[in-house]
């Protein structure tokens, strides 16, 4: 009995899918079959012809001045996840209206935040826009759109569904590309430059239609810090509409992450345009475009001394340099090379001869590290928390061929100073120590404690509201667990969005926002 049972699970292992894994091919593996299955015979533009014929016809594409649609969908917070993989989402219902006469687009969205605070994760924005400029339409205003927001627009009116095979067949350098795999089904590759891009399009070899397209390109979003992205964009669930063959499912994954997912409502094309819903300010939707978006330089006008040899340089991400007798330590490296590249050369000013001994990356958030390969490019160490160092280092070896930056330019080795435990740094008054915080929500970050002046950085946790309460209190209230576990004395807190603020009113407000309402209150 034991044999025939240590038989059968044998054979069930064998028919499990892992057994068949390697029969089946992956996306993108290379078709070795058939040179352009699907097209055998004619050219990429014929190909491309095909293709807009199994679509509805050139007629029914070129025809589609507009689309309106309802949209939902999600996307992986992979930037700022309290944890990685699988990461928490953040969701969005839209209304939206894409004008491919005037070349605009109006988008009313209901987004849901994980990461906010009680009864405000729902917000609301609606966002008018052309690929020169945008605005963002709220309560309190129009406000300039971010360019990402413009880079989304573009997107949208090029390489949507309505337009990609169109544009295709316009290019002057259409062509094939070897012809690839995806979900186990042969497609022909087609590739186009469009606005000095190349853009691959997989053709399924039995329909024709346009199953995903394919770009590298770098991106204006979080993902800007990993230089040179690999994007693909699967198009499914393909519906009739008004004599269209029309995708309805959008899913983009980045670097082979499943980073969103679009799911069209209801679309419609060629409704009538309200003109008053795209009004916006001219001069408000030209600042969006002259933004610099994340290529920021350092300024040090707002300079606080936290204590003698201790200056905080205030402002969105905020940094720290500290003065040793051995040298100087800088906390954090975000933002952008750019960036950190201003915050070394302020230490060279400010302290010229002084080693710099040290960056000190607190967190796994993309906007806090993204400077971190300009310290390695300058040959400063870095002290990681161990659970961050794999994603340090693919950020390092990250490519970024399109806009080089100094490490592109000039690789180097990094040197990673790993906290995986209580780490002490320098002596005297400014002596700090490294502790990991080890938390459900601070899990990747570190907390750097100054014992001669009760000061206490705490990474990424504490930021106010503008009603003076704490933004998301769990995560201060993870700091001072960690605080009572190693013993600290701390007078005064700071972090990388707020300045210094008394120990002792930060755990008043974490005690308020623990304490249920109306609790200690009499009923009459």
């Amino acid at each position: 009995m034991e044999r025939r049972l240590t038989l059968a699970a044998l054979i069930a292992l064998a028919l499990t899918p892992s057994a068949f894994a390697a029969d089946v091919p992956q996306d993108g593996d290379i078709v070795k079959s058939s040179s352009h299955p699907g097209c055998e015979g004619i050219d990429a533009k014929a190909c491309v012809d095909q293709a807009v014929d199994a679509m509805g016809g050139r007629q029914r594409l070129a025809g589609i001045h507009s689309a309106s649609y309802e949209v939902i969908g999600h996307t992986v917070l992979s930037e700022q996840s309290y944890r990685q993989q699988p990461f928490i989402t953040a969701y969005e219902r839209d209304k939206v209206t894409v004008d491919f006469d005037k070349q605009r687009v109006l988008r009313d969205a209901h987004m849901t935040w994980p990461e906010a605070d009680a009864h405000t994760a729902d917000i609301d924005v609606t966002l008018v826009a052309t690929p020169q400029g945008g605005v963002y339409h709220t309560k309190q205003g129009d406000s300039p759109c971010s360019l990402a927001d413009l880079d989304d627009v573009n997107d949208t009116l090029a390489l949507g569904p309505e337009r990609l095979l169109l544009n295709a067949a316009a290019a002057g350098d259409l062509h094939y590309e070897p012809s690839q795999w995806l979900r186990a089904t042969p497609h022909s590759v087609i590739a186009f430059t469009w606005q000095g891009v190349p853009i691959k399009v997989l053709l399924n070899a039995d329909n024709h239609l346009p199953d995903a397209w394919e770009r590298t390109r770098t991106f204006k979003d979080f993902w800007y810090a990993w230089g040179d992205v690999q994007q693909r964009v699967y198009l499914d669930n393909w519906h009739v509409e008004q004599g269209v063959i029309y995708p309805t499912n959008r899913v983009d994954w980045r670097n082979g992450m499943w980073y969103a997912s679009a799911q069209i409502l209801d679309p419609s094309f060629n409704a009538a345009i309200d003109e008053k819903s795209f009004a916006m300010d001219a001069a408000t939707a030209a600042k969006s475009a002259q933004s610099k978006g994340w290529h920021r330089l350092f300024s040090d006008k707002q300079r606080v001394e936290l204590a003698p040899g201790v200056e905080l340089y205030q402002g969105a991400w905020n940094t720290t340099l500290i003065k040793q007798d051995d040298g100087v330590l800088v906390i954090e490296a975000p933002i952008s090379d750019s960036y950190v590249h201003g915050i070394l050369a302020k230490v060279r000013s400010e302290y010229p001869g002084a080693p710099i001994k040290g960056v000190l990356s607190t967190s796994d958030s993309w906007p806090h590290m993204a400077g971190v390969r300009q310290a390695v490019a300058e040959n400063v160490p870095v002290y990681v928390l161990d659970l961050n160092k794999p994603l340090l280092n693919r950020l390092v070896d990250a490519p970024h061929r399109l806009q080089p930056d100094d490490l592109q330019t000039h690789p180097k080795a990094p040197h990673w100073i790993t906290v995986g435990d209580r780490v002490e740094i320098g002596k005297g008054d400014n002596r700090v120590v490294l502790y990991p915080l080890r938390g459900a929500s601070t899990e990747r970050q570190y907390m750097v404690y100054f014992p001669a002046r009760k000061l206490l950085y705490a990474s990424d946790t504490l930021a106010m509201n503008a009603d003076n309460t704490l933004y998301d209190p769990d995560l201060m209230y993870e700091v001072m667990q960690a605080v009572a576990r190693e013993h600290l004395d701390v007078d005064t807190v700071y972090a990388m969005h707020q300045g210094p603020t008394p120990w002792v009113d930060v755990r008043r407000m974490v005690d308020q926002a623990s304490t249920p309402k109306g609790a200690g209150k009499t009923t009459g």
